[in-house]
């Protein structure tokens, strides 16, 4: 077995915040990113810190600020708080680097790496982002980082990719979810992989490493009553999902799992550790740390996949990256979903100096993604969308006080007001003037 030291450490985190700007996150992150710098000490004969550490958020502030750009001050914000709650907390009080940030509307993605370790050697950051939402706006989309980490002995290195995604809500709307993720797939594009005669873009596969997750918004089908105690009893049924023997029996009915493993409709070559050991992370009622909303039916909606070039298509559930702990935070209480987090220690690096290429993912052979060449055109049609309704919905906001609709009201209420007073001024002149006056 290789030395795992020489076997880098990935923690991988994903919050869907609701909404709500800096009030989604509290101060101390102990109980989100501490577990897993904790959990980096079984796999060495030391406590050790995770080499990269990659947050990613959905619905990250208001729609209305999003769609018009204005998340600036909120992603610095967010960047300063994780920053020091992973240095505080890391076990040998290591520092980090921020390696990029990226965000489109609500989706964003921040990228860190050991100061003494990757985050000296990377090289050929890039950043990208794409929308999957109405005329390809960003209210649902991906964004993703990319990066290249050369070998110790002068290599060209590897190459990492991290996506982060909020894909169409709702149960019916599956199918939408899959043409979000394929869509995102063609159209999240990168520059060519160093070494590449071609000058063609590439998708989030041409990659050494891959990481997806997110709000992927994927639910239960409907579930046979025998796995419930009571299934007349709507209460007792979603009760029955906190229970760990029945959420074993669910993974069969979890859309995600049924496309990705047994249609092939998305997700093609990504792995996942066992999401059943946690409870669904939504939907909670807000302020509750164990209580669902009867509205809806639990569901895992936020999910971590990966993938690596030594992972065969021959073996697609199985993975030569160790999924040392996979997991969600029932503590935080202020959104409708839990964040979850996971740990994964990746093969030893691939020692190739006189290769001029990294190695690539490999993929079944019936799967080959190709970039969308309107890629470009049609995020641009979903960015200018964004802003338009975004400075109105901003606009009807600040008009009302904090809400559109009441900004509505009071927009039509003035206007209805200035016409009334121009037809009044009107009839006024009209009346006073020469040519009404009685000979």
């Amino acid at each position: 077995m290789a030395n795992s030291d020489n076997r880098l450490l990935v923690q991988l985190a994903s919050y869907n915040t609701n909404l709500q700007a800096d009030r989604g996150l509290p101060q101390d992150l102990v109980d989100w990113l501490a577990p897993t710098l904790q959990v980096s000490s079984f796999l060495s004969r030391a406590p050790r810190a995770p080499d990269i550490v990659a947050v990613g958020f959905q619905e990250l502030l208001p729609l209305h600020l999003g769609l018009s750009g204005l998340s600036k001050a909120v992603i610095e914000s967010r960047n300063e708080l994780i920053l020091s709650q992973i240095e505080q907390h890391a076990p040998n009080k290591e520092r980090y680097t921020l390696i990029a940030k990226v965000v489109n509307v609500g989706v964003a993605l921040l990228v860190y790496a050991l100061d003494e370790g990757v985050g000296r050697k990377v090289q050929d950051v890039q950043t990208q982002w794409t929308g999957c939402g109405p005329l390809y706006m960003g209210n649902k989309g991906a964004v993703g980082v990319r990066f290249r980490v050369p070998s110790e002995d002068g290599g060209i290195g590897e190459v990492f990719t991290f996506v982060c995604a909020h894909l169409t809500a709702h149960a019916q709307n599956l199918q939408k979810r899959v043409d979000d993720y394929n869509y995102i797939v063609s159209s999240l594009l990168f520059p060519p992989v160093p070494g590449s005669t071609s000058k063609s873009p590439t998708t989030i596969y041409s990659t050494s490493h891959l990481f997806f997750f997110g709000d992927l918004n994927f639910r239960l089908n409907p579930i046979p009553p025998t796995l419930y105690s009571d299934p007349s009893n709507p209460r007792n049924t979603i009760h029955d999902l906190l229970r760990e023997d029945i959420r074993h029996n669910l993974r069969e009915h979890d859309q995600l799992v049924i496309e990705r493993d047994v249609k092939g409709t998305s997700f093609v070559g990504l792995r996942e550790g066992d999401f059943t050991q946690f409870k669904c992370t939504y939907k909670y009622d807000l302020g509750e740390v164990d209580k669902y909303d009867l509205k809806r039916l639990p569901a895992w909606t936020d999910r971590i996949m990966y993938t690596t070039y030594t992972d065969s298509p021959d073996t697609p559930q199985v993975s030569t990256i160790t999924n040392a702990l996979y997991t969600s935070i029932p503590s935080y209480t202020t959104s409708d979903h839990k964040p979850i987090v996971a740990v994964l220690q990746l093969p030893p690096p691939s020692p190739s100096p006189s290769e001029s290429s990294p190695p690539l993912l490999h993929l079944p052979s019936t799967y080959n993604p190709k970039p969308d060449p309107l890629a470009n055109v049609k995020k641009y049609i979903g960015r200018t969308f964004d802003r338009i309704i975004g400075y109105i919905w901003w606009f009807l906001t600040f008009f009302g006080a904090g809400s559109a609709v009441y900004g509505i009201g009071n927009f039509l209420l003035s206007f209805g007001l200035w016409t009334w007073y121009k037809s009044r001024s009107a009839s006024s002149i009209q009346i006073g003037s020469p040519d009404s006056q009685s000979v």
